[in-house]
C-alpha cells in the first residue's frame, strides 16, 4: 500500500474520531466484552488506540512489526495480558479490533462513497490492517497465556518435589506422579539443596506414589542417587511395590547397590540403624 491511502485512513479516523469511538464502544458493549466494572479502562484503552493507530498511519508503513507500530503493538500487548488475567478468552480480547471494522467501514463509505475505487481501495487496505493487528492481538494473549501455564506449570514441580528432614542427617524425598527429565532435574537440585544446607549424608527417595517405573524412570532415580553421592550422602530407595520389583527385573535394570526397601517406614528404620539410632519403645 502506498502512503497516501494509509494517510487518507489516518484523516478519516481523526475528522470522525467521536463518532468512531462512541460507535466503537457500542458494539463491544454488545459483544458482551465491555462490563460496567470495565467500561472506564476499556474507553481509555479505545481512545488511545485510536491515537496511536492514527500516528502509525500517517508514518506510511504497512508493516505492523516496524519500528513505527512499537506504540500500537506495546498497547495491544498489555491490553491482552491484562484480559488474560481478568479472564476473557482470546476470541473476546481479539473482539476488542474487530468490532472497530464496521464503524471504520461506514466513515469511510461517506467520505468515499462516490468514488467506488477509491471506497475499495480504503476498506480493503482497513480490513488487511485490523485483521493483522487483531491476529496480533489474540497471539499475544496467547503467548501470555502461555507464559503463565509455564509458570505454574515449574511452580507445582517445586511444590511436588518437598525435601522433608525426618532425623538429623536423614532427608526423605516422596515422588508423586511421572518422572520425567525436566523433573528429575528440579528433584535433584531440591535434593543436593537440603544436602548442603542440613549437612544430611542420608537420604530417602520414595516412589511410593510413582505409578509407572520403567527403564527411563531407574535411569532418572540413579542420576539422583549418584548425584548425592557425590555431594557425600547415601540414598535408600523406597516403594518398591511387587509390581515395580517385577517391572525392574523384566527391565534387566541394575541399581547396583543402591538399598531398596518396601515402605518408608523400613527405609527410615535402615537410616536410624546406620547413624547408631533406634527406637525404643516407652513403657506406660
Amino acid at each position: 500500500m502506498n502512503d497516501a491511502v494509509y494517510s487518507r485512513l489516518a484523516e478519516t479516523i481523526n475528522k470522525h474520531e467521536t463518532d468512531i469511538l462512541k460507535e466503537w464502544l457500542d458494539n463491544q458493549r454488545a459483544e458482551g466484552t465491555l462490563s460496567k466494572s470495565l467500561e472506564a479502562d476499556v474507553q481509555q484503552q479505545s481512545r488511545e488506540f485510536l491515537a496511536s493507530l492514527k500516528n502509525s498511519l500517517r508514518q506510511g508503513r504497512a508493516d505492523i512489526m516496524a519500528a513505527e507500530w512499537i506504540e500500537v503493538r506495546d498497547l495491544l500487548t498489555n491490553l491482552s495480558r491484562n484480559r488474560m488475567q481478568q479472564g476473557f478468552t482470546p476470541s473476546q480480547t481479539g473482539t476488542f479490533i474487530f468490532s472497530l471494522k464496521q464503524p471504520l467501514f461506514e466513515r469511510l463509505r461517506k467520505e468515499f462513497g462516490q468514488d467506488a475505487d477509491s471506497l475499495a481501495r480504503e476498506v480493503w487496505t482497513a480490513t488487511l490492517l485490523l485483521d493483522k493487528l487483531g491476529l496480533f492481538t489474540i497471539e499475544a494473549y496467547q503467548k501470555t497465556r502461555e507464559a503463565v501455564i509455564s509458570r505454574q506449570q515449574q511452580d507445582m514441580l517445586e511444590l511436588s518435589t518437598p525435601v522433608v528432614k525426618l532425623w538429623h542427617g536423614i532427608l526423605a524425598l516422596p515422588l508423586i506422579g511421572t518422572l520425567d527429565s525436566e523433573r528429575t532435574q528440579v528433584v535433584m537440585e531440591s535434593l543436593l539443596q537440603q544436602i548442603v544446607d542440613t549437612g544430611s549424608d542420608i537420604a530417602i527417595i520414595d516412589i511410593t506414589g510413582v505409578p509407572l517405573v520403567d527403564t527411563l524412570v531407574a535411569q532418572h532415580l540413579l542420576k539422583t542417587v549418584a548425584a548425592a553421592r557425590l555431594m557425600g550422602a547415601d540414598c535408600i530407595i523406597s516403594g518398591i511395590r511387587p509390581q515395580i520389583a517385577q517391572t525392574i527385573v523384566h527391565l534387566g535394570v541394575e541399581l547396583g547397590d543402591v538399598i531398596t526397601k518396601a515402605t518408608l517406614a523400613d527405609a527410615f528404620a535402615v537410616a536410624l540403624t546406620r547413624r547408631g539410632l533406634a527406637v525404643q519403645a516407652i513403657k506406660p
